[in-house]
């Protein structure tokens, strides 16, 4: 951020931007008033769409919704999550799934937790007896101070994924959204594949190894044969040359416009739930697996996507990433057309309020893995490692001097403030690994 020449600054609510984190959002801005100017990365209840079971909810809706008002056929197009349900509250509805399909594998992720933590594939209905809904009907952290099982949704594990090299991956793409109302979306060319460090297999001995079946650099990053120099990515563009190679570019342009698709119907699953607030906008990361029929599966979204980097690389994309996600926000207002910006840097507007059709072809192609250059970010020591205390050190190092009209810094739980030029912008650092990359 201070490559756009902004600064910190010690107000509370005398910013222009405010970078913050979830639990921010959660307890503090139902609480505050914001200025015409203001803005802040989070949307009020996100969680409709990046909690997994809140997610599975209003897709199962939006489908039910669609097949009534235009027909079966219509509806198929959101079906883009694999077999989704909720524990404990579904276990009985899960069970007689579970019996249709016998010997079938499942995994189970906590519907709250991130980076791979928590999640296990089952094979036998007694692997999760744990998961019962107790007879209060209450799952742990409905109500406070109030224990119960956890809540977790189980889906069916997608057993012929794509293979490279033998081994699974999956996609994190980047996704800038800057209102429900109208649904405005932009997607970013440049994403990249998470690959697992060992060969795939699906026997019944391997169902435990989170080195074979979780792509979390989380997980991944602890494997014996993981080397930190090489880290675990591909370039998304890579992806696309390698199975467009393989598969031919009319399935493999297919398979992207898919995948684009699918944002936008899970972007539209939440749009009537969702608050919509001129001062928010949100940077997501989809995170979408491709099986070998070329067909793409959402897996989750993240509503603060990492962006600490692996590698020198890594880090350059993020960083690219980053400016180009400010430069559609445009804090600094350097676009003085009033009309929408169909592409600003690696972003490209998809829908808007209807989607977007580019004049270059009448049969819309994803620009999804296109070419996109990533230029060196400013080098600086120690980009990588440690995501929190890298991030907390460097809120100390950026403190402001005091000076005339200038307050004192002030740090208070996990927020700094800065500002562009003469305004204040407000960016939420220590405990918030996802600025790394930014800074």
């Amino acid at each position: 951020m201070r490559d756009r020449g902004w600064r910190e600054t010690d107000g509370e609510m005398d910013w222009d931007f405010f970078w913050a984190d979830v639990h921010w959002i959660h307890e503090t801005f139902d609480h505050v008033y914001l200025h015409e100017h203001q803005r802040i990365n989070h949307f009020r209840n996100h969680y409709e769409l990046t909690r997994k079971d809140l997610l599975v909810k209003n897709v199962k809706r939006m489908i039910k919704t669609i097949e009534k008002e235009h027909g079966k056929p219509e509806s198929l197009k959101f079906d883009f999550l694999s077999p989704s349900y909720v524990l404990p509250g579904e276990h009985a509805l899960f069970t007689e799934e579970f019996k249709r399909n016998p010997g079938s594998t499942w995994i189970m992720k906590p519907v709250g937790k991130a980076q791979g933590k928590g999640i296990f594939l089952i094979n036998k209905i007694s692997q999760i007896s744990g998961w019962r809904k107790d007879v209060r009907g209450h799952v742990r952290g409905e109500k406070e101070g109030e224990e119960g099982p956890e809540a977790y949704i189980v889906q069916r594990y997608i057993e012929n994924p794509l293979l490279i090299g033998g081994k699974k991956f999956d996609i994190r793409i980047y996704v800038l959204v800057t209102s429900y109302y109208p649904l405005t979306v932009y997607i970013h060319r440049n994403g990249f594949c998470r690959f697992s460090n060992t060969p795939f297999s699906m026997q019944a001995k391997d169902i435990s190894n989170l080195f074979i079946h979780a792509t979390n650099v989380a997980i991944q990053k602890h494997a014996p044969n993981y080397t930190p120099t090489r880290g675990c990515k591909w370039l998304l563009r890579n992806l696309k040359l390698y199975l467009t190679t393989k598969y031919g570019a009319k399935d493999v342009d297919a398979c992207f416009t898919e995948m684009e698709a699918s944002v936008v119907r899970s972007l539209m699953s939440v749009q009537k739930v969702m608050i919509n607030d001129k001062h928010c906008f949100e940077l997501y990361g989809y995170d979408i697996l491709i099986d070998q029929n070329l067909k793409p599966w959402l897996l989750e979204v993240n509503a603060s996507p990492s962006l600490t980097a692996e590698t020198q690389f890594d880090y350059d994309l993020k960083h690219a990433m980053v400016q180009d996600c400010f430069d559609v926000v445009d804090l600094e207002r350097r676009n003085t057309s009033k009309t929408i910006r169909t592409r600003v840097g690696g972003f490209d507007l998809v829908y808007n309020d209807g989607p977007i059709r580019h004049e270059r072809t009448s049969n819309y192609a994803s620009y999804l893995g296109c070419y996109q250059p990533i230029p060196k970010a400013p080098r600086q020591k120690k980009r990588f490692g440690k995501e929190s205390s890298s991030v907390a050190a460097s809120s100390a190092s950026l403190a402001p001097a005091a000076s005339p009209g200038t307050p004192v810094m002030r740090k208070q739980g996990a927020t700094v403030a800065i500002s562009v030029h003469d305004k204040t912008v407000g960016v939420s650092v220590v405990g918030d690994p996802t600025l790394a990359a930014a800074r």
